[in-house]
């Protein structure tokens, strides 16, 4: 991984990035562009998305364009897909980093600045870091359910919109922003971790059916009794179900480079800035595959820029 010959890629390359407009999004899309390639940018918001293009155009990465997406909206992913379409023919690289925690975050602790929230977690190990984190927001079936809804619903919703222009490209690769916490081991339901890491016979169908069941149990409160991940429980469930269905894209579609990737314990909003590493440092996990050499490896987790277990 970290000899990755992401120079041996043609620079008329297409690249799609979601969430783009900071954080590890807006990283991947600037150091993609410092690569050659050309980048989508995409965002909800219109005008933050504008203004991110603008701040990498003035760093001279002029082949950087935004668009407007919003994952959890078909019309949204629609508009996206045929402006694809019409401009380029193709899409070569889909990073998939629009994600949501799960969390309601307590507004006098997001207001926070970087600075406060940095100097706080000095010195703190990762338990001790996620503990601070935890204390400043609080778990719910609401934020549980739109969770769900963006990080596998969304990211799903997009990459079937956009399989046909990855086809057209004669090396589509799709890169999806996973976690350590989407690993199985998380789970103390044994017939559940089996079951998601069979791949060559799970099917989507199963997957939505384990959501509704994760879903039901969430609002019961049964989810700890059930065996699913506890703390941060629906972002651990959102990232086990899309690295599941990333194995059955990669089974399904062998020309496709389909990989998961986790950027590490980053230093973003989602994370209240409390992460070991720099967005500009996780931002190059996904790119170091997401540029890999033509004929790479497929259907993998990737952590730590080296393969990694799913389990």
């Amino acid at each position: 991984m970290e000899g990755a010959r992401i120079s041996s890629l043609p620079s008329t390359r297409i690249a799609l990035v979601t969430g783009g407009n900071k954080g590890i999004g807006l990283e991947v899309c600037r150091q993609l562009a410092g690569n050659g390639v050309t980048v989508v940018l995409t965002a909800r918001d219109e005008t933050r998305g504008a203004v991110a293009v603008e701040k990498l155009r003035d760093l001279g990465l002029s082949s950087v364009i935004f668009h407007q997406l919003d994952v959890t909206d078909a019309p949204s992913i629609a508009r996206l897909a045929d402006f694809l379409r019409t401009r380029f023919g193709k899409l070569d690289i889909l990073v998939n980093n629009a994600a949501l925690s799960g969390l309601e975050y307590l507004q006098d602790h997001v207001d926070a600045t970087s600075t406060e929230s940095e100097e706080k977690a000095s010195g703190m190990d990762m338990t001790q870091r996620l503990e601070w984190v935890l204390k400043r927001c609080r778990e719910t079936y609401d934020a549980g359910k739109e969770c769900l809804r963006t990080n596998y619903y969304g990211t799903k919703q997009v990459i079937e919109a956009l399989l046909p222009l990855l086809q057209a490209s004669d090396d589509g690769r799709i890169v999806n922003v996973s976690s350590e916490f989407g690993q199985l081991r998380l789970f103390s339901n044994e017939e559940l971790k089996q079951e998601l890491n069979d791949v060559t016979n799970l099917t989507e169908e199963r997957l939505d059916e384990v959501l509704a069941m994760f879903l039901k149990d969430l609002e019961t409160g049964a989810a700890e009794a059930r065996g699913w991940p506890m703390v941060c429980s629906a972002y651990k469930v959102s990232k086990a179900v899309l690295n599941a269905y990333s194995r059955i894209l990669a089974r399904r579609h062998p020309t496709l480079r389909v990989n998961c990737v986790h950027p590490g314990y980053v230093k973003t909003d989602m994370t209240l800035d409390s992460g070991f590493l720099t967005p500009e440092e996780g931002g190059s996990r996904l790119v170091a595959v997401a540029l890999l050499p033509a004929g790479g490896p497929t259907g993998l987790f990737f952590a730590e820029r080296q393969e990694a277990p799913f389990v």
